[in-house]
């Protein structure tokens, strides 16, 4: 896996981040469309909150995985899964920053003296982890399931078939 893959995964983290916002409740809150949600003051808000940053990086931690798997041939190195489940990581923490960076631009400002989480924010950091190990379960599934050709060298070592 190259290095302009690795970017690529590590930047996808802006453009879920964003989808995260418009999604999840007390952000735009597109996905329920249930009012009462809108406002971070809901606590009935805040996990499913984090469950939509969770599928999201779910979703993109296989794609990755899929993505930096390698060839029918040539399967990955321990350099290329460690980049892609580096950039995995580093793709989650840019989407996390991104949805609370859409929170604080275009989200309704909220007192947040009584709890921190009433803010556009992830209250489990355990979401983070998502991305990575999707990653590495992704290229692991596909390494394990892949059949690779042998290559052949030309000789024969016994009759052929008939």
């Amino acid at each position: 896996m190259s290095w302009r893959k690795a970017a690529v995964i590590a930047a996808a983290g802006v453009p879920v981040g964003l989808v995260w916002w418009l999604l999840a409740p007390s952000g735009l809150n597109l996905l329920s469309g249930n009012p009462e949600l809108r406002s971070g003051g809901n606590t009935e808000g805040w996990l499913p909150r984090d469950l939509v940053l969770a599928g999201l990086f779910l979703l993109a931690g296989c794609i990755s995985g899929a993505v930096a798997s390698g060839t029918k041939h040539h399967g990955p190195s321990g350099r290329d899964v460690l980049l892609a489940v580096g950039a995995g990581a580093a793709g989650a923490l840019a989407a996390w920053g991104t949805g609370v960076v859409c929170g604080l631009w275009w989200g309704t400002p909220e007192d947040t003296s009584a709890s921190a989480s009433i803010a556009f924010s992830l209250r489990s950091l355990a979401v983070l982890a998502i991305w990575p190990a999707a990653t590495a379960l992704a290229i692991f599934l596909n390494t394990v399931f892949t059949t690779t050709k042998p290559e052949t060298t030309g000789e024969t070592t016994g009759p052929a078939p008939l």
